[in-house]
């Protein structure tokens, strides 16, 4: 029996060449896998024609909107996953599922290798084969970009001379990654980071210098989760389109960074989030409002962990499992409303309401009707302070009383 390579399929001119390549590189027939995170573009039925229009035996295509908004963008969102605190994993957090179905169909379809379009360089070679061997150990990756040489130009001249139904063209400048989480833009002139990014960049978003009258929207969550807009029922996939439109027209979500990647070098990449930055924004002041004030402080410590095992392809890591099980314990709570102000460029909270606040209003105000006892204070910072104070007894008991002058302290 010919053996099978199952490819992460793009419907674009690298993957399309891709098919035809791999089977005359490896002898092998090409199952194309394509997966839809909402990178909006081509129906999925125009991408599977395509596919075999290219020579794949099989096309395996799955609408997994819902489960990637679901699964992957909620739990990033519980984590309020920022890499570098600025990059919201907006590519990171699609690899593991598009593996997901990639192992799937390799099983479904009886293939021993995987191919994705990776190159050597990147992180994204990284998350894909990490969760393909964890997912299915026996399978076997392989790339065409890295390992069959396949370069842009090669690609381009083996879709002419085979007359593949794909478009070819060197015009555009960039690669680019996008889902319904947010957009990733890299190369081209942006690998000068002295060079500021052209508005052709952008497409999520609308020039924050220039915006409409504020957008004021009231975010419901429950358990964490969005689960209505402005009183309206949504699901997580219609709240992230909803706000990607909304805030996306504020100019919302636009990050320019020169990120670490896991491979060892630098390199300056384009974000455009705008739901996603702005559901950040919203649950992050949620969980100010309803956790305490210890467990808050060490989910910060839990979160950017969490963030780091996902940005380095781990989603399937059991260390990333059971921080998954302490974020979603922390969410018990994390009910409520927050007003936000979409405008120029900003989220902003204006208000907050939930019925498992922990803010008191008797405790927190100086008015009349103030249930917060002051005479305890003094005790309490007598108590807190103690160690520090014994510590400096023992300073001026070894070595005298310190010189406080060159400490900002007056001696008028």
């Amino acid at each position: 029996m010919t053996d099978r390579i199952v490819l992460a399929y793009s419907g674009g001119l690298d993957t399309s060449v891709a098919i035809g390549w791999i089977a005359e590189a490896t002898g092998a027939e090409v199952v194309a896998v394509a997966v839809d995170v909402g990178q909006g573009g081509e129906s999925l039925e125009t991408v599977r024609q395509r596919a075999l229009d290219c020579g794949a035996v099989e096309a395996y295509v799955a609408d997994a909107r819902d489960e990637f908004a679901e699964q992957y963008c909620m739990a990033t969102l519980k984590a309020n996953g920022l890499y570098m605190d600025s990059y919201p994993l907006v590519s990171a957090i699609s690899r593991p599922i598009i593996s997901k179905h990639l192992v799937a169909a390799a099983q479904q379809f009886g293939a021993s290798t995987v191919a994705h379009g990776c190159t050597g360089k990147g992180n994204d070679q990284v998350r894909f084969e990490v969760s393909i061997q964890t997912l299915g150990p026996e399978l076997k990756c392989i790339a065409p970009v890295r390992d069959l040489a396949l370069t842009r130009e090669k690609a381009i001249e083996y879709a002419e001379r085979h007359q593949l139904p794909i478009e070819t063209t060197k015009s555009n400048p960039f690669s680019i990654d996008q889902n319904v989480w947010g957009r990733a833009v890299e190369t081209g002139f942006l690998e000068d980071i002295w060079n500021s990014p052209t508005k052709d960049v952008y497409d999520y978003t609308e020039d924050p210098a220039f915006p409409p009258a504020p957008d004021v929207a009231t975010i419901t969550f429950e358990a964490g989760v969005p689960v209505a807009i402005d009183g309206a029922t949504v699901t997580p996939l219609e709240a992230i389109y909803q706000l990607n439109r909304r805030a996306g027209a504020q100019g919302i979500g636009r990050i320019d960074i020169v990120e670490d990647r896991l491979v060892g070098i630098k390199s300056r990449e384009i974000y455009e989030a705008p739901g996603a930055m702005a559901l950040i924004a919203a649950h992050q002041e949620l969980e100010n409002v309803t956790l305490e004030r210890e467990q808050a402080r060490f989910k910060k410590t839990v979160d950017q962990r969490w963030t780091e095992l996902v940005y380095d392809g781990q989603w399937f890591s059991p260390l990333k499992k059971n921080l998954d099980t302490f974020i979603e314990a922390t969410q018990t709570h994390v009910s409520g409303e927050i007003r936000l102000e979409l405008h120029g460029g900003r989220a902003t909270v204006q208000g907050r309401k939930s019925a498992t606040s922990l803010y008191d209003f008797n405790l927190a105000t100086y008015d009349e009707g103030d249930a917060f006892d002051q005479s305890s204070a003094p005790g309490f910072i007598d108590i807190y302070g103690l160690s520090s104070k014994v510590a400096s007894q023992r300073e001026e008991r070894l070595y005298g009383k310190p010189d406080l002058s060159g400490h900002g302290i007056g001696t008028q």
